[in-house]
């Protein structure tokens, strides 16, 4: 028997399989992890086939070392999954097969934990005897009374009680008293051990309306569904009746959640419902615990997974449901390769896995609402809150007057006072400030540029961090210190500029003396489980203020938040991509869904420097559809997407003239494959060749060939061809991506 297996390196030089002699015994299927021998040395490799005979010579073939595990690892539907993403993100399989692994299992940098433990060899009245023929031996003798209940007990416990006691049961262990061996750990996350039971609440109309909808579709493994829930709706009760369905039907389950500071709540929620059934997967996991909970889902001891976007790789066999919650989202798409977008590989594998689809959010993407009114998703809709509870007050504050009023702050005096009548009762407030660090940027007063990353066409943040304040840049990480003159004209005058989390947090410590208050955003939650501890802080009542960035925006539940302050809604609006209108409707609306999820009723205060721009109005009256249909009309009278497709073969290089030659070059290949199909040129609107927004990011210098499509079957053909365009191999140190409607244009 002979295997082809794609080893572990990437590399276009071996980007493609391998023959290997099955050795005699050894059972192998598709999927299963092999250590191989590939020149000098042994490497990891996973099995593609098998085949009972080669073309090549028998003295070129060499044996498989060894199985790296006693299963296969990646379930046959994942290799599949892992083949079609090599092709259509123009990756390797040895890349995209590394997606379906926990990192640290490549390698062995992982590995079973396992702990010593001890048993009784006899009967308890035996081991009784032998206690009292230990003589002086007090050690041996109270092992013999513990070891009597006829339980299994780890050694290190038994340590609690005997000093040093394993010399002694070795001594046991050779007299046949006592059986020594070794039992496997679990690593269990924090939130999974530590989540309470829970009774299941009652259904709303709405919710048991909404289940008689969609179950029956479920329980056929077609449903394709978009849940669309105000905040506050109980769109979460929804996903554990249906995930209770497919477990009683032998099906699994997985839910996906956009953000990790999310996962722990979503994981109290499903723990307290469905116990040791649930896992969690997400990127904050220590790799013992990452590795631990994948393999209870691969062995089929979990059966419900959630997690943040690599979840959706999760080895779960037979999944009956895949729940998207925040759909909306942009976190679901991975810019870093090999890309890909969570909710388009979660139809893929509901698809061939007999699956339904769920995407869920109170502020629906255009696109998925879209595709609504086309028919290949149905709406499903929860119009009001559970108990009937009223939507928080929204209330527009218009800084200009502030400014103008002499309040130079960056409270207005309407959340200010919010802030105290809140804190004085005895209630709790969020504050969105989507910009972390402590000044938004660093500017020369003389010349008027921004300090910008050496690696990243990206204006850097400055971090108060104690006496040492650093610029930082948030896509790369580099952190510089604070330049005593401009970098671009010399001269010393340099001003910061805005405000970041650091400085929210700083004036609401002078405001409130004594309040406990949490920042959270990518710097103070980088810890590991840092999300979970800040949260339970905030949930626990010790801090009444929870100030943040776009983290704490979306799908958290706390019933005694009165009130949510919104400290620039204009952030997000003016930058400059076609969906930034569409994004700030979304954040506004999702932290505005924040207050008043309990008994008290909420208030909303958003600081804005348009309060009559038509989205900060649509977000101010929480009106989606109102929104929706100004938005849609919009992007049909400048074809945006859904009206159009928008792509481009991003090139990336160290060297700025390889990265615009190379796009160049791009560009007159497309000009020729449009001359030589006119079908497909008449589907272009728009064609341009330039430097995108970010002109450097990470090191490398960017270009792009950016086209604006009609959808439309033509098109769908050109996107092949400019695939495959991007796919070819390149001689020079360009690197060519080919993005279909990019999460981002910069």
């Amino acid at each position: 028997m002979y295997a082809q297996v794609i080893v572990d390196i990437v590399h276009e030089n071996v980007a493609r399989t391998f023959t290997y002699l099955v050795p005699e015994g050894m059972e192998l299927v598709p999927g299963w992890r092999v250590a191989v021998p590939f020149g000098k040395r042994t490497i990891e490799g996973v099995v593609l086939s098998l085949t009972e005979s080669c073309d090549l010579p028998p003295e070129k073939v060499r044996s498989i070392t060894e199985r790296l595990e006693d299963y296969p690892a990646i379930l046959p539907e994942l290799l599949t999954l892992a083949t079609d993403m090599a092709e259509e993100t123009h990756a390797s399989l040895a890349e995209t097969l590394r997606l379906m692994l926990p990192a640290q299992m490549r390698g062995g940098r992982v590995r079973v934990k396992t702990e010593t433990v001890a048993e009784l060899a006899v009967s308890p009245q035996e081991a009784e005897k032998a206690a009292s023929e230990q003589g002086r031996s007090m050690k041996r003798r109270t092992l013999l009374t513990l070891l009597s209940d006829g339980e299994i007990h780890p050694v290190a416990e038994l340590a609690l009680l005997v000093k040093d006691p394993l010399p002694a049961l070795r001594q046991l262990e050779e007299a046949g008293l006592v059986r020594l061996s070794e039992r496997e750990v679990l690593r269990r996350p924090n939130g999974a051990l530590n989540a309470p039971e829970k009774a299941d609440p009652p259904l709303t109309d709405e919710q048991r309306e909404a289940l008689n909808l969609m179950l029956p579709p479920t329980r056929r493994g077609e449903g394709r569904f978009l849940l669309f829930g105000v905040t506050g709706s109980g769109k979460t009760e929804v996903f554990i009746r249906i995930v209770r369905d497919c477990l009683a039907r032998g099906k699994g389950a997985i839910i996906l959640v956009p953000e990790i500071a999310l996962t722990p709540q979503m994981v109290d929620w499903f723990m307290g419902r469905f116990g040791p059934v649930a896992a969690v997967l997400h990127s904050r996991l220590s790799p013992g615990e990452r590795f631990d909970e994948w393999r209870r889902i691969r062995r089929g001891d979990a059966r419900v997974v959630i997690g943040a976007r690599s979840a959706i790789f999760a080895p779960l066999e037979n999944p009956g449901v895949i729940i998207v919650d925040e759909e909306h989202e942009t976190t679901y798409l991975s810019d870093r390769h090999p890309r890909y977008d969570a909710r388009a590989i979660a139809e893929k594998r509901c698809d061939r896995e007999g699956a339904a689809l769920v995407l869920a959010s109170a502020t629906p993407s255009i696109l998925s609402f879209a595709r609504t009114r086309k028919g290949s998703l149905r709406l499903v809709e929860l119009p009001r809150r559970v108990f009937d509870r009223p939507l928080p007050e929204v209330e527009l504050t218009d800084m200009r007057r502030e400014l103008n009023s002499g309040n130079r702050s960056i409270f207005s005096r309407a959340l200010r006072e919010s802030l105290m009548n809140a804190v004085r009762k005895g209630q709790q407030a969020m504050l969105l400030m989507n910009h972390r660090g402590y000044h938004s940027f660093v500017s020369c007063r003389t010349c008027g540029k921004a300090v910008k990353c050496p690696n990243c066409d990206i204006s850097m943040t400055y971090h108060m961090i104690g006496s040492d304040g650093r610029l930082h840049c948030h896509y790369c990480g580099a952190a510089v210190p604070v330049p005593t003159i401009c970098p671009d004209c010399g001269s010393p005058h340099i001003r910061y500029f805005g405000a970041g989390t650091q400085r929210v947090e700083e004036e609401l410590k002078a405001m409130f003396p004594g309040v406990g208050i949490v920042r959270m955003d990518v710097d103070t939650t980088s810890g590991k489980d840092g999300h979970a501890k800040l949260l339970d802080i905030f949930r626990s009542g010790r801090a009444q203020i929870l100030v943040g960035t776009q983290m704490i925006a979306k799908g958290l539940d706390f019933p005694r938040v009165t009130l949510v302050g919104v400290m620039a809604a204009d952030m997000s609006l003016n930058l400059p991509d076609y969906r930034a209108r569409e994004r700030t409707f979304q954040l506004l609306t999702q932290v505005a869904g924040r207050a008043g999820r309990g008994e008290e009723p909420g208030r909303v205060i958003i600081q804005t420097y348009k309060p009559e721009d038509p989205v900060i109005a649509a977000a101010a009256r929480q009106d989606y559809r109102a929104f929706f249909e100004e938005e849609l009309a919009r992007r049909r009278a400048s074809w945006y997407p859904p009206f159009s497709v928008l792509t481009r073969l991003l090139v990336e290089s160290p060297s700025e003239d390889t990265a615009r030659r190379c796009a160049e070059e791009l560009g007159r290949r497309v000009e020729e494959m449009l001359a030589a199909h006119p079908d497909w040129n008449r589907r272009v609107l728009t064609r341009i060749v330039d430097q995108p927004g970010a002109r450097y990011l990470r090191g490398k210098a960017r270009w792009h060939v950016l086209l604006k499509l009609s959808a439309s079957p033509e098109a769908e053909r050109f996107c092949a061809a400019l695939t495959d365009l991007a796919r070819e191999p390149r001689s020079d140190l360009a690197e060519v991506w080919f993005e279909y409607n990019p999460v981002t244009m910069m």
